[in-house]
């Protein structure tokens, strides 16, 4: 999967010279926190809506209301936004851009090709994807176990839960308690939890939890 089969388009950007109040208006109406700021064609930087809220007026101003207006009519995106903005390549496998978001502490981030700015991924796209990847929406067993980590062992799960008569919706392998083991978490249909339990106890080192999901 890739960055280009799930980012947000068409492109919902932003002019840096519009007034703060209006990109608020725009990104309330559009129901998005983040829009690249784009002059001519080219990306100059991108503005979230955190930016464009701390450039209001605290609540406890002593301006007066026109005063206020009268500021904030003249701030615009230009000198909120952020001008370093990290982009990604339509091309970019998802957990790669899930990796940069991480470990950049961002929200999201302009979907690229050729340098030309053609969506948005973000964080909202990435849970949509977590949910489809663990099988959130589809009702099944879920299973979460410790097992060992050597060749043979998932084939071994996986074989035991279609010879009950047992169809995976999804499957999640992550770190385990120390590097000799893994842990898997997986949601099946067409077989019952009791049976789930019985056919696994030889091939798990730890049942978590099993539960109708």
């Amino acid at each position: 999967m890739f960055v280009g089969e799930r980012m947000s388009h068409p492109v919902i950007a932003v002019s840096p010279e519009v007034p703060i109040h209006d990109a608020l208006v725009m990104f309330k109406k559009e129901h998005i926190r983040r829009a690249p700021v784009i002059k001519d064609g080219k990306l100059v930087g991108i503005v979230s809506e955190r930016d464009l809220l701390n450039a209001s007026p605290s609540p406890v101003t002593s301006l007066s209301v026109w005063e206020m207006n009268y500021l904030i009519s003249k701030v615009t995106v230009k000198q909120v936004m952020s001008k370093k903005v990290k982009t990604i390549d339509i091309d970019t496998p998802i957990e790669e851009a899930a990796r940069i978001m991480a470990d950049s502490k961002i929200g999201g981030m302009p979907v690229v090709r050729s340098g030309k700015v053609v969506g948005m991924i973000t964080e909202t796209d990435l849970f949509k994807i977590f949910l489809e990847l663990m099988g959130a929406r589809t009702k099944g067993i879920r299973v979460t176990a410790e097992i060992e980590d050597h060749p043979g062992q998932l084939a071994a799960i996986t074989k035991a839960v279609a010879d009950e008569g047992g169809n995976f919706i999804s499957f999640g392998q992550f770190s385990g308690t120390d590097p000799s083991t893994k842990i898997l978490t997986f949601k099946i249909a067409g077989v019952k939890k009791d049976n789930v339990q019985k056919a696994l106890t030889k091939f798990v080192k730890k049942f978590w939890d099993i539960r109708q999901s």
